[in-house]
């Protein structure tokens, strides 16, 4: 696309091999002040449960602690899992960070359940988990509550979701998904959409997905347009050979979390050490060919081809390394070749 990319971060708070899930954390408030200053647009946080690899269980509450530290980047979730939640009361959280925060706050709102069965029923427990089939109407109760204006008829509709708004701001909602489901949806809502193309799922469909929202997008109060953001697994470094060889955790990583041995992000030595079976090896190519990984004009380039996919210039980016100065440094070297 011929415009300048619009570049956000996703956090997943990674915990690092040998560091605490504190450390995380501190480091991904540390990360989102030195990203205000690159000129990055939006800092959203991610949610997950019972899984050692990530820190980020509240998004609510890490996203307040960032807002504080910071002064003008917004700030939010990507997402909230709304399946897990009362929709009232994720309305009251982030109606009390639009107004300690007014103009800064959005909410990314996400279908997937952020964890397995067991913990999603744990996160439940004692009652029933919500059965997928109301989310849509989770949703819909969401954004009345947002707003203040329940539809008539509904049973809680005289019910107020506090603090009192304040004028003229509310969080922007977000529909956060990878398949066609959460698309169609925010189309029919007219909501802003971010597709995970970092999630590497079905990746090929992914620019259809975005089409297909955008040929059914409704006008709304919210938007007049369509909006689309796309996340992308990004690791940029001074050379190809160096962000090749710092994407090594994270690819590790993402082998043990799916095979159930997730124990943080490894370290670059255990990484490059690590014996992969054909089957491994073949799975870990498969998921590094959809990341973009590369010295700075490499990514900005591989960028600019995901922007063309999917016809729009707003990206976020998430980058996964062991070491902290490594993931901070390629947020720097791609903020400078994009022109920030």
């Amino acid at each position: 696309m011929s415009q300048q990319l619009l570049l956000s971060v996703v956090d997943q708070s990674p915990v690092r091999s040998g560091a605490t899930a504190g450390d995380a954390l501190r480091e991904t408030i540390e990360l989102a002040a030195a990203v205000e200053e690159l000129g990055y647009h939006r800092y959203w946080v991610a949610e997950h449960h019972s899984l050692p690899n990530f820190a980020g269980t509240s998004p609510e509450v890490l996203i307040g602690h960032i807002a504080a530290r910071t002064n003008k980047i917004r700030v939010g979730s990507g997402g909230i899992m709304l399946s897990h939640y009362s929709a009232f009361k994720v309305a009251e959280n982030f109606r009390m960070l639009e107004s300690l925060h007014p103009g800064r706050i959005d909410l990314g709102i996400g279908r997937a359940p952020g964890s397995d069965q067991i913990t999603a029923a744990a996160l439940s427990f004692p009652k029933h988990p919500n059965e997928i089939r109301h989310f849509p109407r989770q949703v819909v109760d969401l954004l009345g509550y947002l707003r203040g204006d329940m539809e008539d008829g509904h049973i809680f509709s005289q019910i107020q979701a506090g603090p009192e708004r304040e004028p003229d701001t509310a969080p922007e909602v977000w529909l956060l998904g990878s398949r066609y489901e959460s698309a169609y949806m925010a189309a029919q809502l007219g909501l802003p959409f971010a597709y995970a193309h970092f999630f590497g799922i079905a990746v090929e469909e992914g620019p259809a997905i975005a089409a297909n929202y955008r040929e059914n997008f409704k006008p709304s109060q919210y938007l007049s347009e369509p909006k689309v953001n796309v996340g992308v697994h990004v690791v940029c470094a001074e050379t190809e050979e160096d962000a090749l060889r710092l994407a090594q955790p994270r690819n590790l990583a993402r082998l043990q979390n799916i095979t159930g041995r997730a124990k943080g992000i490894p370290t670059l030595e255990e990484s490059l050490t690590y014996q992969y079976t054909p089957d491994e090896y073949r799975f870990v190519q498969q998921y590094a060919n959809v990341c973009i990984d590369g010295d700075p004009q490499k990514v900005k380039e591989g960028l600019d081809e995901i922007a063309d996919m999917y016809q729009t210039n707003d990206l976020s980016i998430v980058t996964i390394c062991h070491d902290y100065a490594d993931r901070r440094r390629s947020y720097e070297l791609l903020a400078g070749v994009c022109g920030y």
